[in-house]
């Protein structure tokens, strides 16, 4: 029997054509079908592209002599201290400059939109930066190569945490993609990974800067203390650029601490040589004299100046967002010019109060979860070893953190102490946190928390300031919450004058009008209150500058004259200490005669 292949039998392959396409046709209406009706549903599938961070190109060790750390953000004072301590370790660094009004333009046009006032003076100051780099001749590729800036990131209640992403958006837009941004965050240390990382966040890192920002943060006081008072104008900004470039160079040629020669060799063999290097560079850090010796010398110059304290002055404290209290420039509409131009004295706010908040709110966090282990592990309360153990690891914690607020508060006091005792020491943090707490919770974080709050009531409640000025960008969320709690702080201490202002890239005309007007009743105050205490003493300003210039000691800025119970301003305090001196060489004369 003979059979015929299915392929050669008339009309068979075309019937197979002719059904497959049949079932492709049913299966493609089936399909569309099923869409349809999962689009009514409300069931439809989409496509999605997750997002995947940009990889970041490293920045490794052997880069280091090649490329340059960047840096800014902070008063020039700091920045120039912080140039220092980082080339003293030997990195290349620059800081750049304080932002301006075109920095601002630049982050709008090459950033995302709704960011707040510090993101985009900070970002759109970077890529002004970049630019002229490339104005100077520098292609895209080298500097891309030869830079890396260095930044803080957070996570938190606010735009904060998105700077990184900010500073990469507007850098690719500007055409520097793959520029490196080093984020060193508040909680987590440096996102970095390599094992040879450029960058190095070890205990000399650490003790460099933190000798930065600490006199960074007393020179800048002392300045704005002596300015207001100067007698020849002028004399308080030459001698600070004089001084600065002296605490420059001291931090500069500052090295870290290291075990060498036979010491070094013989505790090396014995395994011991990491822990006595760290032992000896926290011992040389609280008892060395390198720093304190040039901040002596610095004392000298700047006790040079001739002042006046019987200017009447309202003193103005500056309080608000971390950024925004902190510059000098467009990005709070130039705020403590305008203030001392407008008659007033400033007080500054110190980087190092945010530090001791930071480790006040982790000791805060480490008793709030003290226990959560065990439940986490669902250990019975009963088991003892396991109970004593999470209590104990709780309690070293607890140590480590206020081992670290003591070493901190006393290496700020004795800088203090070398630059003549002037500079304000720092606030204490539980009381800080006493006062603030009915207002503002002390465990919501972010920007500043609770401080803002506690900071206006601190100063205005211990008669260390006639008025309080919160600067903060506009729409942010922390300094948002604060300004609502504020209004019940105001209500109860009814004699507080409290400004806040929002600060952008434009708007300098409405702010400064609306801080004289609050200016203005403060100028009062102080006015009311040196004219009480003549009426009290019995002296007159004339009688008391003509003292002075008879004792050329009390023109001099490190002159103690002591701060009173109930009077706030310089002139008050130093009219009833002249006045109590010269009643007692009154009596002194009497006695001799």
């Amino acid at each position: 029997m003979s059979t015929v292949p299915f392929n050669e039998i008339p009309g068979a392959t075309t019937g197979l054509v002719q059904i497959s396409s049949r079932e492709e046709t049913i299966r493609h209406r089936l399909e569309e079908e099923r869409r349809r009706l999962e689009k009514e549903a409300g069931l439809e599938q989409r496509q999605v592209n997750h997002f995947h961070k940009p990889i970041e190109n490293p920045f490794v060790k052997s880069q280091r002599d090649s490329t340059t750390i960047l840096f800014g953000g902070l008063t020039w004072k700091h920045e120039k201290l912080v140039h220092g301590a980082l080339e003293s370790l030997g990195y290349k660094s620059e800081s750049l400059p304080v932002p301006d009004k075109r920095a601002f333009q630049l982050g709008k046009e090459y950033g995302n939109n709704g960011q707040c006032n510090p993101t985009y003076f900070t970002v759109g100051n970077l890529v002004q930066f970049v630019q002229r780099l490339e104005e100077r001749g520098l292609s895209k590729q080298e500097i891309i190569d030869r830079y890396v800036f260095f930044t803080a990131g957070a996570c938190g209640p606010c735009r904060f945490g998105m700077y990184e992403a900010e500073y990469r958006l507007a850098l690719r837009n500007a055409g520097f993609d793959g520029f490196r941004v080093l984020l060193f965050q508040q909680e987590g240390g440096l996102n970095q990974a390599q094992l040879e990382a450029g960058l190095e966040l070890n205990l000399d890192f650490f003790l460099a800067i933190l000798n930065a920002l600490n006199t960074g943060d007393i020179i800048n006081d002392i300045a704005y203390q002596i300015r207001p008072f100067e007698i020849n104008p002028g004399d308080t900004d030459r001698v600070l650029e004089e001084c600065m470039d002296l605490l420059q160079e001291a931090l500069r040629e500052r090295r870290p601490w290291t075990v060498n020669g036979k010491l070094g060799a013989y505790l090396k063999r014995g395994g011991l040589h990491a822990t006595a290097e760290y032992l000896g560079k926290f011992l040389n850090q609280l008892y060395s004299d390198e720093l304190t010796k040039a901040l002596r010398e610095v004392r000298d110059r700047l006790n040079s100046i001739a002042v006046d304290r019987t200017r009447v002055k309202p003193m103005v404290k500056i309080t608000g967002e971390f950024w925004a209290q902190t510059t000098e420039g467009d990005g709070n509409f130039n705020m403590f010019r305008f203030l001392e131009k407008e008659g007033a004295q400033v007080i500054v706010e110190p980087i190092g109060t945010w530090i001791c908040y930071l480790m006040h709110q982790a000791k805060q966090e480490t008793r709030d979860k003290r226990g959560l282990d065990l439940v986490a592990s669902g250990v019975s309360k009963w088991n003892i070893p396991k109970v004593f153990k999470s209590h104990l690891s709780t309690q070293q914690k607890l140590a480590l953190l206020t081992v670290a607020e003591t070493v901190f508060k006393r290496e700020y006091n004795r800088l203090i102490e070398a630059l003549g005792d002037l500079a304000h020491h720092l606030c204490d943090q539980y009381e800080l946190q006493r006062l603030g707490h009915p207002y503002y919770n002390s465990r919501a974080s972010g920007g500043e928390g609770h401080l803002e709050v506690a900071k206006n009531i601190y100063y205005s409640h211990k008669d260390l300031c006639h008025m309080v000025l919160s600067l903060k960008p506009f729409g942010c969320m922390p300094s948002t919450q604060s300004d609502g709690a504020q209004s019940a702080v105001v209500a109860h201490y009814k004699d507080m004058i409290f400004l806040p202002v929002e600060t952008s890239g434009e708007g300098d005309v409405n702010a400064h009008s609306r801080v004289q007007m609050a200016l203005g009743e403060a100028k009062v105050r102080a006015k009311n209150e040196i004219k009480s205490i003549q009426d009290e003493t019995g002296v007159t300003l004339e009688d008391v500058r003509e003292f002075a210039a008879e004792h050329p000691e009390m023109q001099r800025p490190l002159y103690q004259y002591g701060h009173r119970k109930g009077v706030i301003g310089v002139a008050a305090n130093f009219v009833l200490h002249a006045a109590e001196r010269m009643k007692a060489e009154r009596r002194a004369m009497v006695m001799v005669n």
